[in-house]
């Protein structure tokens, strides 16, 4: 199996050195499948390029968090699950909310539940979603926008999710508490 590093700012290759530098000023710590990232470069500044047209996004931080993390259960990503739980959680999105997500259950909220739900379905149908499906989105109070929105963010999160599935990412201390094991485990 090849073995991949979570480099830090002064293993990493030059490129992507600042690049770690400034995403440890801003998480306070230097998320390990960042550092995966940071082995390629090119695919690092991709990452936080998106990364950041997201969270430019109409949808709410605590909304975008929960995109994440619905994608991030659907694809049984360890990693990427832990992470969104607890940056959710930084974010004061309600512990049940996030619990819900993680174990694939309804959301009282009927709002926040249709965008969950919306999101699942375009992963697990790869954006193959009936048109009854975005019209349900939409009619829970969202708009044509943040239905690409939803796209942007699953893109993203795939990608994530992806690397982490190949790389076999180390938890970070800091995500520890969140950690999660899929129901479905892939072959």
């Amino acid at each position: 199996m090849a073995q991949f590093t979570a480099h830090t700012a002064e293993s990493a290759p030059a490129a992507s050195r600042p690049l770690l530098e400034g995403i440890g000023r801003s998480f306070g710590f230097v998320p390990n499948l960042f550092g995966v990232f940071a082995e390629s470069p090119a695919a690092l500044r991709g990452a936080l390029a998106i990364y950041e047209a997201f969270s430019t996004s109409s949808l709410a931080p605590a909304e975008q968090q929960l995109v994440m993390l619905a994608v991030s259960e659907a694809n049984d990503c360890e990693y990427c699950v832990a992470a969104h739980s607890t940056l959710a959680k930084r974010l004061k999105v309600d512990p049940a909310v996030v619990a819900a997500v993680r174990r694939r259950e309804p959301l009282a909220d009927a709002k926040l539940d249709a965008l969950v739900t919306f999101t699942r379905k375009v992963v697990e149908q790869r954006g193959m979603v009936a048109e009854g499906e975005v019209a349900t989105f939409l009619e829970a109070g969202y708009t044509k926008a943040q239905v690409i929105e939803v796209l942007l963010g699953v893109g993203m999160k795939t990608f994530n999710n992806y690397v982490d599935h190949i790389a076999h990412t180390p938890l970070n201390d800091q995500f520890k508490a969140e950690a999660w094991q899929p129901k479905r485990k892939a072959a």
